[in-house]
C-alpha cells in the first residue's frame, strides 16, 4: 500500500506529476479565497466609515436641538412672549393670598362663573337627575 501512495506522487501525465497538479489548485483555492476575504474586509470598512458619518451627523443634529431648546426654554423669552401675546404680566403683591384666605376666595363664585352660568340655557331634564362623577362612570 505504502508503494501504491508514492507511486501516485510520482505519477506524471505529460511531464506533470498529480501531485503538482493538486497543489497547484490547493494554492489557487487559498489565493482566491484570501482575495474574497481581503474584499469583504474593504466593504466593511467602507461600510463601518459611513456609519461614523451618519454617527457624527445625528450628533451634530442632537447637539443642535438642544441649543435650540435651551435658547427656547430662557425664562425672559418665555415672559416676554406670554406678555406680548397673552396679556399675561409678573403676579403682584395684591395678587398674592395666604393660606388661610383661600377658603374664602374658593366659596365665592368668580365674575367669570357667573357670566358662564348665565349665558348657559338650563338643561332639560327628561330622566333622573345625575349627581356629578355619574356619569363620568357610565
Amino acid at each position: 500500500m505504502k508503494d501504491a501512495v508514492i507511486r501516485w506522487f510520482h505519477y506524471r501525465f505529460r511531464g506533470v506529476s498529480l501531485f503538482e497538479v493538486g497543489a497547484l489548485l490547493c494554492l489557487s483555492g487559498l489565493v482566491i479565497g484570501v482575495y474574497l476575504v481581503k474584499a469583504g474586509a474593504g466593504q466593511e470598512a467602507a461600510r463601518i466609515t459611513a456609519l461614523d458619518s451618519d454617527i457624527r451627523a445625528e450628533e451634530r443634529d442632537v447637539r443642535r436641538l438642544r441649543e435650540e431648546v435651551a435658547r427656547l426654554e430662557q425664562p425672559a423669552r418665555i415672559e416676554a412672549m406670554s406678555e406680548r401675546y397673552l396679556g399675561l404680566k409678573p403676579v403682584t403683591l395684591k395678587q398674592e393670598l395666604r393660606a388661610s384666605d383661600l377658603p374664602i376666595v374658593l366659596a365665592a363664585p368668580t365674575s367669570a362663573a357667573m357670566h358662564q352660568a348665565a349665558a348657559q340655557p338650563a338643561p332639560a331634564t327628561s330622566g333622573p337627575a345625575l349627581t356629578p362623577g355619574v356619569e363620568a362612570q357610565r
